[in-house]
């Protein structure tokens, strides 16, 4: 009789990051089963296992980790909306490492921020950190892996970026945009996830493609991909956050917070390390502008809509 095939865990595999960790998983040959506070979103037939990922509820969480053999978790929040703040990501996240702790998962590969830091002014990568210290205290074998922008697939960052240029006649870059950004593939992420998956010892690495670029560089290439004629025009840093509040005022939707342009422009979304991805991001812009930006991606209709319902605070996995 041939080998059970080993089930794994991903939070939201019908998200983003979530969605391609489950395919490499479930090209591998894994079981997936899914934690996620989206079971709408499940396509027909897609072969994955659907439970709840309620934080209020540990005893539940810690039943469906039951049989698990590695849990990928993407969980987290972009910024703070209504109930859901940076903290209660981080309260959450020791809920859910504590319920895979007992119920005796045998890794967990999580994907935390380029620059994750205790004493950050930032409560997103001060919150990082402080899950990244808490996974690693549980004594359970991990990964932690360390991105700092992703695209590709239906991201809504690069997406939004393209939606902005194809009708907007100026498109605003804070300090000159010489910030640089090295993102990574979130096929290349993936695949890094699940080879991580199959190792035992405890690992933090930066998860980042072969190219950082200049964030204005890095502009200039999505325009020439969707073929736009907006001026690019460096302004104060100081107005960014102002024009991006204004701009999702119109959308309803929160496009840039004054903490990520700020940790944008202290060059957090950087990083010396070596690659770990094999896509580059002109090479795939080019490739893909056509379709970039034809429609808009609105992150809280996406994330903090649906789960703002009556019941737990959820917040979104990435």
């Amino acid at each position: 009789m041939a080998p059970q095939a080993q089930t794994d865990a991903v939070t939201g595999a019908f998200s983003y990051s979530g969605a391609a960790i489950a395919r490499e998983l479930l090209a591998a040959g894994h079981r997936v089963r899914t934690l996620t506070g989206h079971p709408e979103r499940a396509p027909a037939g897609s072969g994955i296992e659907v439970r709840p990922l309620d934080f209020a509820d540990p005893g539940g969480l810690l039943r469906s980790l039951r049989g698990i053999a590695t849990l990928y978790n993407t969980y987290w929040v972009r910024f703070a909306h209504g109930r859901v703040s940076h903290q209660v990501a981080v309260a959450n996240s020791q809920v859910l490492f504590d319920a895979a702790l007992r119920a005796g998962v045998r890794r967990i590969v999580h994907i935390s921020i380029t620059h994750a830091d205790p004493a950050s002014p930032y409560p997103y990568f001060k919150g990082k950190a402080e899950v990244e210290q808490y996974l690693i205290g549980t004594g359970v074998s991990c990964a932690i892996l360390r991105p700092a922008i992703l695209f590709g697939g239906n991201g809504v960052l690069v997406n939004n970026m393209a939606w902005l240029l194809r009708r907007l006649p100026v498109f605003a870059v804070g300090g000159g945009g010489r910030y640089r950004i090295r993102g990574i593939h979130v096929d290349d992420l993936a695949r890094l996830c699940v080879e991580m998956g199959g190792r035992s010892d405890t690992v933090l690495l930066d998860a980042v493609g072969p190219q950082s670029l200049a964030f204005r560089d890095m502009v200039a290439a999505i325009r020439a991909a969707v073929g736009s004629k907006a001026a690019i025009l460096p302004v104060p840093g100081w107005l960014v956050p102002a024009l991006s509040a204004g701009l999702g005022m119109v959308v309803h939707d929160v496009l840039l917070t004054r903490e990520e342009y700020q940790a944008m422009a202290a060059g957090l979304a950087d990083s010396g390390a070596p690659s770990t991805g094999r896509v580059v991001f002109t090479d795939w812009v080019a490739e893909h502008g056509p379709a970039l930006g034809r429609a808009y991606a609105n992150e809280l209709d996406l994330h903090f809509r649906p789960v703002l319902a009556p019941g737990p605070a959820m917040g979104a996995p990435r």
